[in-house]
This record gives C-alpha cells, structure tokens and sequence, in this order.
C-alpha cells in the first residue's frame, strides 16, 4: 500500500502514480446515500402518517428498514432476487415488522421512495473540493451498482454530472462490482487500460475486491476505519486526503 491514513504512519517517500483515469463509486463515496435515504424515508413517514399506522419511532423504522435493504441488496447482488422484488420488498419486510401486513401500501412506498430519493443533494464531506481538483487532470467516469436512472437523476440534481464523462451501471454492463466483468466493461467504453485506472470507493468487498481482482489500483475511503484483510493501493479516511494522490 502506497499511502495509508489512519492506524499507519503515512509514508511521504512513496511518489503518487500517474493515472489518466478515475473510477468513482457514487452511492456514500460521493453522494451521501445514508443521508439522502433518511430524508426521504422522513419525508415518506410523515405524508403516510405512519406514526397513525402503529409506527411510533421514525430512527426505529429507519434503522429497520436499513437491515432490510442492506440483506435483500446482497440477494439482488448475489442473483437470487430480481430488480422489482429487492424494491417493494425492503418495504414490505420494514411494515411487517411493525405488525403492517399491507401489501398495497408497500408498493406505494416503493415508488415514492424511488421518485423522491435521486432528487436529494447532500454529498459526502469533501466530495465537491476533490472532484474539483481532479476535473481536467483526468479523465472521470462512475462505476456504480445503481440503477441507471436513479442514478442519472443523483447526479443530475446533486451538481455533479458536468464532472463524469461514463456513467457505467450494473444495468447497462450486465455486470456487477465486485465481478471482473464490471471493471473491463468500463475500460472498454472508457477505451482506457487497467495500469493507467484506479478505482475509487467506500465499499471494501465490492468496490476494492473487485478493482483488485480486475488487476486496477485502487484508493478505499474507509471513514470509519473499518479493520479489512484487503490490500488497496491507496486508503483514506476522508477524500479531502485524496487530493495528496491525485
């Protein structure tokens, strides 16, 4: 590893590599997904009125929720569950644990969540002041597990798509981080080559598993210094200290 912040000393003998191209992940490596979600799980709690259904906690919904999502994402990533299912589902699983068995109400929620999610702007600290120090040092495309037109619309109402000339989806490549397949999709449309590519993430398993196995350097923004056995090129806790590699 070239630089490592955090546990480890930083190492200022190691020069930065010369890159032409960077891969960002989007959800919580640049757009702040966790805050996003729970703005819009908010503003779905209280026009449903959920707290008169028998909800009477929203961080307890919340935090439910989120157990949901995150199990039923891994299925959906694994192949197990389809698109649609991983949707209405989280939402289903979330109400039936308050003792809500409405099935019609769960697609409700569904679509609302997915029509209100991608029109929120927060972005993760220091997200802007790096993709402004990069912008015309390189050349900048997206990698993302999301779907391609939610994810077009976070980009869209965020700010942030004038920096991005790819925006590389699971759904147009037929593939996801952290399978190769993934990774060599975008070289392709990129017309880029791995030894000059290094991918950017938060996601240790998918997004730095993969770009290693696809043979890329890689940087792991790690905000809460999660212990790993990985061994990425670059690992940060904040991406202002990117700015040292890039």
């Amino acid at each position: 590893m070239d630089y490592l912040y955090g546990p480890q000393q930083y190492n200022h003998h190691i020069m930065p590599r010369n890159y032409k191209y960077l891969f960002f992940d989007l959800d919580h490596t640049l757009w702040d997904f966790d805050r996003n979600s729970e703005a819009t799980m908010r503003q779905l709690y209280e026009e449903y009125d959920l707290a008169a259904r028998g909800i009477e906690d929203f961080d307890n919904m919340f935090a439910v929720y989120n157990i949901h999502n995150d199990k039923l994402w891994a299925r959906y990533r694994n192949g197990y569950i389809k698109r649609d299912e991983l949707r209405w589902k989280r939402m289903w699983l979330m109400l039936l644990d308050f003792k809500i068995a409405d099935t019609a109400l769960s697609h409700e929620l569904s679509t609302a969540y997915l029509e209100i999610l991608p029109t929120q702007t927060l972005l993760v600290p220091h997200a802007q002041e790096l993709l402004d120090h990069c912008k015309g040092r390189y050349e900048m495309h997206l990698i993302t597990n999301g779907f391609e037109t939610t994810q077009r619309l976070k980009l869209q109402y965020s700010g942030i798509a004038r920096y991005f000339d790819l925006l590389i989806t699971s759904e147009r490549s037929n593939s996801m981080k952290p399978h190769k397949d993934i990774f060599d999709y975008a070289l392709k449309e990129a017309n880029a080559r791995a030894e000059d590519s290094i991918m950017i993430g938060d996601a240790v398993d998918i997004d730095i598993a993969g770009a290693i196995n696809a043979g890329w350097d890689s940087a792991y923004y790690n905000p809460k210094e999660m212990p790993h056995s990985h061994k990425p090129t670059y690992e940060v806790k904040g991406l202002n200290e990117l700015i040292a590699v890039f």
